[in-house]
C-alpha cells in the first residue's frame, strides 16, 4: 500500500516528459494538481471500503503527481538563464523535501487532535487552493508575464539559447540516446538517488522507533528534522554551482561531478556511522540527519545534468531518467520490506549496506563518464518534426 503511489507515478513520466514540449505546460500541472488533490481527499472515503480502493486511489494520485513532477522542471528551459539554472532548478525541486518535512511534523498532532482523516482533508484542500493560485499567477514565457519589467523579460530570454516551441512535435533520436553513455550514467545514478531517498523518507519512522521506541508525535518530528535539512542542503546546493559556474572556478562538468559525488558519498558515510557509531539518542539523531539530508546536494549534480547534455530533450528524458530512478524508488521499498519481514536478526544491516553498494558503484560510472556539454545527437536541426 506505502508504494502503490509509485507505480501510478511511474507509468506517467515518459509521457508526461514528451507531451510537455507540444502541450500548455500551465494545463498539464495545474490539472494534474487538482485532480491530486481530490484523490487526497477521496482517500478516507475509500479506505472505509478496503485496501483495494485505497491502493487503486494511490494509483491514479501517483499518476496526476508524475505528471507534475516531470513537467514543472522543463518550465525552466523557457524560464532559467544558464548561471541562474542550478538555483533555481534546486529551489523548485526542494518542494520535494520540505512538503514531507511538514507533513511529518504536523500529522501525528492532526491525527491525535482530529483524528486521521484530517490529514487527507486538509492536504487535500491546500492542493486544490494551490492549482487555483497555480493558474491565476503562473504564466509559461517571460515575454507573457505582465508584472516583470521589461528589463529582466529581455535578460531571461537574450540568456537563453536553446528553447522548444510547446506546439511543435520534435523527432526523438532514440538510437543515438540509447547509445549515449552520458545519458545511461546519470540514468543509473538516479537509480541510486531515487533508491536511497525512497528508503529513507519511507523507513526512517519505522527505524526510529525500531531504535529509539519513541511516541507517535516525537517519532514525527525526529522524522521531519531529516528533511527539514534536505531542504536546506538543497537550497544551498543549486546556489553554490551556479556561483562556482558564474565564477568560472571549475568546468561544468566537475560540478556536476563534485555534487553528484557529495550527494551519494556522504549518505553512504553517515549510514555508516549510523550503523557503527550511534551509541547514545542523540549520536543515533545526528547520524540520522545527515544521512537522510546531505543527498540533496546532488540538486547541484545529476537532478540537472540532462538539461546540461540535451536541453532539446529535456521533457521527455527527465521522463526516462525518472522512471528509471522511480525504479529504484520502488525496489528499495519493495526489498527493504521483505528484509524486514523475513530478517529478524539484523536486518538494518542489511539494508544499509545494500543502499551504500548501490551508491558507490553508480557514483564511479559517473565519475567515468559523465558529460555536460551538449550532445551532438542534442543538437538543433532543421526539419526536426515527426
Amino acid at each position: 500500500m506505502l508504494s502503490s503511489i509509485f507505480y501510478g507515478v511511474l507509468i506517467s513520466q515518459i509521457p508526461a516528459g514528451y507531451l510537455s514540449g507540444i502541450y500548455s505546460l500551465k494545463k498539464m500541472i495545474g490539472f494534474a494538481l487538482l485532480l491530486s488533490s481530490l484523490f487526497t481527499l477521496l482517500l478516507p472515503l475509500a479506505a472505509e471500503f478496503g485496501e483495494i480502493l485505497v491502493i487503486i486511489c494511490r494509483v491514479i494520485k501517483g499518476l496526476f503527481q508524475g505528471i507534475t513532477l516531470t513537467t514543472q522542471q522543463v518550465i525552466w528551459i523557457k524560464w532559467a538563464p544558464p548561471l541562474e539554472l542550478g538555483r533555481l532548478t534546486a529551489l523548485s525541486l526542494s518542494g520535494l523535501l520540505l512538503g514531507p518535512c511538514i507533513v511529518l511534523l504536523i500529522t501525528g498532532f492532526i491525527c491525535d487532535s482530529l483524528g486521521w482523516p484530517m490529514v487527507f482533508y486538509i492536504f487535500g484542500a491546500c492542493g486544490c487552493a494551490l492549482s487555483v493560485l497555480w493558474f491565476i499567477l503562473f504564466y509559461e514565457d517571460p515575454k507573457d508575464h505582465p508584472f516583470i519589467s521589461n528589463r529582466e523579460k529581455e535578460y531571461i530570454t537574450s540568456a537563453l539559447t536553446q528553447q522548444v516551441s510547446s506546439s511543435t512535435l520534435i523527432k526523438v533520436p532514440i538510437k543515438a540516446m540509447l547509445k549515449s553513455t552520458p545519458l545511461w550514467v546519470i540514468s543509473l545514478c538516479n537509480f541510486a538517488f531515487f533508491w536511497s531517498n525512497t528508503f529513507l523518507s519511507i523507513y526512517i519512522p519505522i527505524y526510529i522507533d525500531y531504535k529509539l521506541h519513541v511516541d507517535v508525535e516525537e517519532n514525527g518530528l525526529l522524522s521531519s528534522l531529516p528533511h527539514l535539512f534536505a531542504w536546506i542542503f538543497a537550497v544551498l546546493a543549486g546556489y553554490m554551482a551556479d556561483i562556482f559556474q558564474t565564477r568560472n572556478t571549475f568546468s561544468l562538468v566537475t560540478i556536476r561531478k563534485l555534487f553528484t559525488s557529495l550527494g551519494l558519498l556522504l549518505p553512504s558515510l553517515f549510514s555508516l556511522c549510523l550503523l557503527y557509531l550511534s551509541s547514545s539518542y542523540y549520536a543515533t539523531i545526528i547520524f540520522l540527519i545527515l544521512a537522510n539530508s546531505t543527498g540533496s546536494f546532488a540538486m547541484g549534480g545529476i537532478i540537472i545534468n540532462v538539461l546540461d547534455i540535451a536541453p532539446r530533450y529535456y521533457g521527455f528524458l527527465r521522463g526516462i531518467t525518472n522512471v528509471i530512478g522511480l525504479t529504484g524508488g520502488l525496489i528499495a521499498s519493495t526489498v527493504t520490506g521483505i528484509i524486514l519481514s523475513e530478517d529478524a536478526e539484523s536486518p538494518w544491516l542489511k539494508i544499509f549496506l545494500l543502499m551504500i553498494a548501490n551508491n558507490m558503484i553508480s557514483l564511479i560510472f559517473y565519475l567515468i563518464f559523465a558529460k555536460a556539454e551538449v550532445q551532438e545527437w542534442a543538437k538543433e536541426r532543421q526539419n526536426t518534426y515527426l
